[in-house]
């Protein structure tokens, strides 16, 4: 087995030409969210990859094998459920809406402009169609907004210091005794409660499933 235990971010200061000749290993998302896993990569050879703990592998890194060899990762399709509004009974800030409350209860999420992605959840379909949204699913990759005090964040090479135009001064008005309390979800957020405004889901001629693609 070939050991890495080193992985360059996209790839980060490596020559065109060399990721070009470079193997490839293809893994979905249960596998890159780990730190320490085996793979095969395209030449055949088994790999043991052993990073840092907490560290996630995206699409377009590099992982460096003990020989020197470059191993370049490709996110491999899987099943997701793709969500979208719907344009003729909702506007985009629905998704906003449900990202909300997936982010909620701590799901992974991918956030894209016009779409979200996450992993096949028919109770969490239910509750995004219930909100009128069309859930679609998908074989794709899946890249997953990583955490806010991470490294691991999608499509961010940078950090946000901005010279300390805005270095957070103001930090001071938020510290009040108390650590912040997260969102609670409205008891109609799922289209139950007995305040829950009538399902229309059935007014619009159409469901919001697969009607839409």
């Amino acid at each position: 087995m070939l050991n890495a235990n080193k992985l360059m971010s996209q790839g980060g200061g490596l020559a065109a030409v060399l990721l070009k000749r470079a193997a490839t290993v293809e893994l979905d998302w249960d596998v890159r969210q780990k730190s320490r896993f085996d793979a095969v990569d395209s030449e055949g050879r088994r790999i043991g990859v052993f990073l840092p703990r907490g560290t996630a592998v995206r699409g377009g890194d590099v992982l460096v094998a003990e020989d020197g060899s470059l191993i370049r990762v490709i996110a491999a399709p899987q099943p997701v459920l793709v969500i979208t509004h719907c344009a003729q009974h909702g506007s985009p800030f629905d998704l906003m809406r449900a990202a909300y409350h997936l982010g909620n209860r701590h799901v992974p999420i991918e956030l894209k402009p016009d779409h979200l992605k996450i992993e096949p959840d028919h109770v969490l379909a239910a509750m995004l169609r219930s909100m009128h949204l069309i859930v679609r699913e998908a074989d794709e990759a899946f890249e997953p907004e990583g955490g806010a005090y991470g490294t691991q964040g999608v499509g961010h090479g940078h950090d946000h210091d901005h010279g300390d135009r805005h270095a957070h001064v103001h930090s001071e008005s938020h510290a009040h005794g108390a650590a912040p309390v997260g969102p609670v979800l409205h008891p109609n957020a799922y289209g139950g409660g007995p305040d829950a405004e009538p399902s229309h889901e059935h007014e619009h001629g159409h469901s919001h499933d697969h009607a839409h693609r």
